[in-house]
């Protein structure tokens, strides 16, 4: 759970790399895992030639994704990569052209990637013109409602936007191919969307013949409680898009997709380097851990999480919102609460005095605190880092 410098000086990881260190930094066994296959095969490319890791890994990644069809897996090595694996598999499989994103969603910045992106304007600025025939619509983030509702009146009209107006304007639904979701959003600020949203859009996927992907590469892995996000609504992608913590830090990415879909021309896809014998035997370390505990840890030390951050919420007037599902929390720092006006300055202010005091944490969204520690974390590192934070915000 714990960084040092080059000075010797000690620091709370609550960060985890951008939630990849899923089991904390070098774990023994991930370690022993990854220096065991590097004394017996470094590499030889998985699209070409196969090799025991490399299948285990396949074998248990089709096994544990969402829904009864047979699936099949291909490696790559980052979520970008899998995202682009993701919109060409997308095209191929259905003829059609279109790709529905979300406002506020990040799915990585390589081109086809960064099309999909549109969590903050930084991240596109000066790389026009992106990828054709992508369209953004509302995703639910209720804190913030984009079409004004408050919760007690809420019925998912986030989603009008995208069968009343894109349907109907700009992207009729027999041209779109696949929906990209996150089923928590992530770079955008940590929305746990309502309880309705994911099953509606997925009706609207089904209905329509258009493929639903989730990219999981942020919310996957035990970071919410479950393996994968999506299992929280019952969620059945046609396509899981995976990588951050599948590896506790060690280079891959996955795309899981039913038999029916992951279906290519021979030569029309690859990677090198995806599926790296030693980054597979890194990844079936992790799931081991994950699966003797880490992911009810991550649960359990959520909801500790919350209630204790939420503490904090009712003690500073500058805490807005706090939410989360796991270890995926974000506090919200506002201007104003009735306004519910982001407070950027702040955000920098706060984390710039928390790592100063030992803590690291990365920000997300308009002016959110990111917590996102190692699936390892225990009550003592969770109250050292409310303690923290609960001096910084008063502080300032």
């Amino acid at each position: 759970m714990f960084l040092i410098d080059v000075d010797g000086n000690r620091f709370l990881d609550f960060a985890a790399g951008i939630a990849v260190c899923a089991t904390g930094h070098c774990h023994p066994r991930v370690v022993e895992a990854i220096r065991e296959q590097a004394g017996r095969l470094l590499h030889l490319c998985a699209t070409d030639f196969s090799y025991p890791e490399v299948i285990e890994l396949a074998e248990r990644l089709a096994r544990a994704a969402p829904g009864a069809d047979p699936k099949t897996v291909f490696f790559a090595n980052s979520g970008a990569e899998a995202v682009e694996t993701a919109i060409k598999l997308a095209r191929l499989h259905t003829g059609r052209p279109k790709v529905i994103a979300f406002f506020g969603a990040f799915h990585g910045r390589t081109m086809g990637a960064v099309s999909l992106t549109a969590s903050k304007a930084v991240q596109r600025r000066g790389y026009a013109p992106f990828l054709p025939e992508v369209h953004h619509t509302h995703y639910a983030t209720c804190y913030r409602c984009p079409v004004g509702r408050r919760p007690e009146e809420c019925d998912i009209e986030c989603l009008d936007l995208l069968e009343t107006t894109l349907f109907a304007t700009t992207a009729p639904p027999d041209e779109i191919a696949a929906i990209i979701v996150e089923p928590v959003l992530g770079e955008g600020g940590y929305y746990v969307p309502k309880p309705g949203f994911l099953e509606r859009l997925a009706e609207i996927a089904r209905r329509h013949g258009i493929l639903l992907v989730a990219d999981e590469v942020q919310t996957g892995f035990g970071r919410t409680g479950r393996l994968f996000a999506c299992e929280h609504s019952g969620l059945e992608p046609d396509m899981l898009v995976l990588a951050k913590g599948i590896a506790s830090g060690m280079p891959i990415s996955a795309v899981v997709a039913r038999g029916e879909v992951m279906q290519w021309r021979s030569g029309g896809h690859g990677s090198t380097f995806g599926g790296n014998p030693v980054s597979c035997r890194a990844a079936l370390a992790t799931l081991d851990l994950l699966e003797d505990g880490l992911i009810d840890n991550a649960a359990r030390m959520g909801e500790y999480l919350l209630a204790r951050l939420r503490e904090l919420q009712e003690r500073h007037r500058c805490v807005g919102d706090v939410r989360g599902l796991g270890l995926m929390i974000a506090v919200d720092l506002v201007k104003d609460r009735t306004a519910r006006e982001p407070d950027h300055e702040l955000l920098q202010r706060v984390l710039s005095a928390a790592f100063h005091k030992g803590l690291v944490l990365l920000g997300c969204g308009a002016s959110s605190i990111r917590i996102a520690p190692p699936l390892i974390v225990g009550a003592a590192e969770a109250d050292r880092a409310v303690e923290i934070l609960d001096a910084v915000l008063g502080e300032l």
